[in-house]
């Protein structure tokens, strides 16, 4: 019993678990489901399978009895840095490899009719957060080495159909978030130390929904999605310093301290529409906003020879979304979804965190549904986001040969991430 145990929750983290990828900042909108072939169109209108739960909960009103989805992903990042020639020489030259390689996610998505006009629901899946490992001893093993910022939402849910075009919908946000992050520290003689920071935490938020249905072709979405707070601290987790720097720091009172870590995951709105233009044919479309400005994330890392501080703050701007798609019904078995999606840049486009080497970017997305009863159909998804190329011009103010942790200057060139994504959904 035990080893089964062991099993699913190591089955419900993999499926829950997110990655790098820029939708706006680091919260994905790819969770396995049909969407992901949409490229996010109609995200908040769509509302045609039990998704819906998570994308705008008053669209759970169109579910007939009660449904499930079932949804699984792999995202694999296409990311390489290449160090300028102003990098500091004494950093070395590695590249840190591919920081974001295979990661997978998913998600479990419940609705239950109460009655034609009541709904229930419970989501559980992972769209927020960062996971990043630089090969050691690369030019930015200073300032970034491996870096996990995740959030896995449990999101109870409700649905009221008001009338009969206007429905309403809320849901509890409840977030587990887990962060960690690992940095080299310059010894000045001898290898490298490290220093590293852990800490979970459970916090809440809410989301709230409208769908209003003009005609049984033509509705519209609105879903607003509250800040959740994640307060995350710290003891500094130290390895392999040198006796004259361990003493240096114990002397700033940095040797045992707390760190504050406490990161917002943004408060947005996102407003979608669906319309069948014939018996054959539908477009769809949402834009939207998020609120990276108050995020919070920090750097981490020491200048060890003056150290007055082992976080450094991270500067964000809003971010703004636009998707338009398509659906084309080629059968009364086969439903085919296509997608494109654009994302403002959350960062400095001239230096970019090497913590978070994402920015603005587009995204193009092709799926498919096929119904095999009344009961099932099951879909598969394939996306690309291209994020462009990124540019880094950090400079340190200490030089490396004396504790610093010098200029990281360079570029993420042709930056892309790959979804493949597949769904399972039941009506019972």
């Amino acid at each position: 019993m035990k080893h089964s145990f062991n099993a699913l929750a190591f089955g419900i983290s993999a499926m829950l678990l997110s990655g790098t990828a820029a939708a706006g900042g680091i919260s994905l909108y790819e969770v396995g489901t049909a969407d992901v072939g949409l490229a996010s169109a109609g995200y908040s209108a769509r509302a045609q399978d039990a998704a819906t739960v998570f994308t705008n909960p008053a669209g759970m009103t169109r579910l007939d009895g009660d449904q499930l989805v079932l949804s699984g992903q792999m995202l694999y990042g296409d990311v390489g840095f290449n160090p300028g020639s102003t990098t500091t020489p004494a950093l070395g030259s590695g590249d840190g490899g591919n920081p974001i390689e295979w990661l997978p996610g998913g998600g479990l998505f419940y609705s239950h009719s109460i009655s034609p006009d009541l709904k229930i629901g419970i989501a559980a899946t992972g769209n927020f957060g960062s996971v990043v490992e630089y090969d050691a001893g690369w030019v930015g093993r200073y300032r970034a080495q491996e870096s996990t910022l995740i959030g896995y939402s449990i999101l109870p849910s409700v649905a009221w159909r008001v009338s009969d075009k206007l429905s309403v919908g809320a849901s509890l946000h409840a977030m587990f978030g887990t962060f960690e992050n690992t940095v080299a520290v310059n010894n000045i003689i001898g290898p490298d130390g490290s220093l590293k920071l852990d800490d979970t935490d459970w916090a809440f938020g809410a989301n709230l929904g409208l769908l209003y249905e003009t005609s049984p072709t033509t509705r519209f979405g609105l879903t607003y999605t509250s800040a959740v707070d994640l307060d995350f601290a710290s003891a500094a987790q130290w390895r392999g310093l040198a006796p004259g720097i361990s003493l240096l720091l114990n002397s700033q009172g940095l040797l045992n301290a707390n760190v504050d870590l406490g990161v917002t995951v943004p408060q947005g709105l996102n407003a979608g529409f669906y319309h069948e233009t014939g018996p054959q044919w539908a477009v769809l479309g949402s834009a939207g906003w998020q609120q990276w400005s108050k995020f919070g994330e920090v750097e981490v890392g020491v200048d060890t020879n003056n150290p007055i501080g082992l976080t450094t703050a991270l500067d964000f701007d809003d971010t703004w979304h636009f998707a338009l798609g398509t659906q084309y019904k080629l059968s009364d078995a086969w439903l085919l979804n296509a997608g494109i999606a654009y994302d403002s840049g959350f960062q400095d486009k001239n230096s970019v965190a090497l913590v978070l080497p994402v920015n603005a970017a587009w995204r193009f997305g092709l799926g498919g549904q096929q119904r095999i009863s009344e009961r099932f159909n099951w879909g598969a998804s394939f996306e690309y986001i291209y994020g462009g190329t990124l540019e880094t011009d950090i400079t340190g103010s200490v030089p490396v040969v004396i504790g610093g942790r010098g200029d990281v200057v360079g570029s993420y060139k042709d930056n892309g991430f790959f979804f493949l994504a597949a769904n399972m959904n039941w009506t019972f």
